[in-house]
């Protein structure tokens, strides 16, 4: 078993930055894919950002060139850096670890989520 923990949420004005952490704990060593999420209200979960045991990320387009997602081995914890946020970057965001990989961007090929934690953006 994984146990993840968001935190780092808040509100924020446009153009403003935040930091997400997610720490992980339990069987860390089984994970392959870590990643982000996020749901806007009434709306379906949606890929961020992901980064794989070797280093590799990827990002939705919605976020390139605005998100980094990095990670921190020895704390077991990984970081969504968002810059330069924009109202409709606003929704719940989740940490997800996933054992067995596939397509990133789909949430059911994560086992583990976190209890995400809100970020609100305004303008």
């Amino acid at each position: 078993q994984v146990q993840l923990e968001e935190s780092g949420g808040g509100s924020v004005q446009a153009g403003g930055s935040l930091r997400l952490s997610c720490g992980a704990s339990g069987a860390t060593n089984s994970i392959v894919t870590m990643a982000w999420f996020r749901q806007p209200l009434a709306n379906q979960r949606e890929g961020v950002a992901v980064i794989y045991a070797g280093g590799s990320t990827y990002y939705s387009g919605a976020v390139k060139g605005r998100f980094t997602i990095s990670q921190d081995r020895a704390k077991n914890t990984v970081y969504l850096q968002m810059n330069s946020l924009k109202p409709e970057d606003t929704a719940m965001y989740y940490c997800a670890a996933s054992r067995t990989g596939g397509s990133w961007y789909f949430p059911d090929n994560y086992s583990y989520w976190g209890q995400g934690t809100q970020v609100t953006v305004s303008s």
